[in-house]
């Protein structure tokens, strides 16, 4: 193992580190803000819940999980026609967070809905004999109750969408997983290989360990 390799690829590591942080910005993001809502429906519209409605539950339900099925190498080649749409090009970290999005967004809202099945049914029940508004048991009733599981299934889904960046390098994404295609595999520097497994364990560890503390913090239960 030559150390001199990875001294003159310094740059290189924080250009990657900086790629793969802005395509997990993107998509996390966009994965928050819908998947939540996403969850919610699937829940409040499933069997006994205020707003049951089979049909558009399973309509619902049944794209969210096709999605899912789709392995992420498979989903990326796939939306590489709405890729070229959203960002111009397919190639580089922002259109990476095309198909990053694509499969954060059914993926959390499956875990925010496992999140909110974890309320206590006497809550919600309550909630609906004093009269509130389907709004106001979402918005003081279910969320507030949840938050801590949410807080966890985020984490779930920022570390399952750090193994995908490592793989949207493949196919030119950039990020972390292009430096160890490219030097790693391509010209056989193992060196870059295992710097690059050493720090997306360490990102993992690190991730994992915020969002234990974020959630025991606001867990009031």
């Amino acid at each position: 193992m030559q150390l001199s390799n990875l001294i003159d690829l310094l740059p290189e590591f924080g250009k990657a580190f900086g790629e793969t942080f802005y395509m997990m910005a993107i998509s996390v993001g966009v994965a928050f803000v819908v998947g939540i809502p996403l969850g919610v429906l699937l829940f409040i519209t499933s069997k006994g819940l205020f707003l049951q409605n089979r049909f558009f539950n399973v309509v619902l339900g049944s794209l969210a999980n096709i999605i899912r099925s789709v392995p992420y190498i498979i989903l990326l080649v796939a939306l590489i026609p709405l890729t070229k749409l959203l960002a111009g090009t397919t190639i580089g970290p922002g259109a990476a967070s095309v198909s990053l999005s694509a499969a954060a967004i059914p993926f959390f809202a499956r875990l925010v809905e496992s999140s909110l099945r974890e309320v206590d049914k006497g809550v919600i029940e309550a909630a609906i004999a004093s009269g509130a508004s389907p709004w106001l048991i979402i918005r003081e009733v279910l969320l507030p109750e949840a938050r801590p599981s949410i807080v966890l299934a985020l984490t779930v889904t920022i570390i399952s969408l750090l193994g995908y960046t490592a793989m949207a390098g493949i196919v030119g994404g950039g990020g972390i997983g292009d430096l160890a295609i490219r030097f790693g595999y391509y010209r056989f520097q193992t060196e870059v290989m295992v710097a690059t497994v050493a720090i997306l364990v360490i990102l993992v560890q690190v991730i994992q360990f915020t969002g234990d503390r974020v959630a025991r913090a606001i867990d009031k239960r």
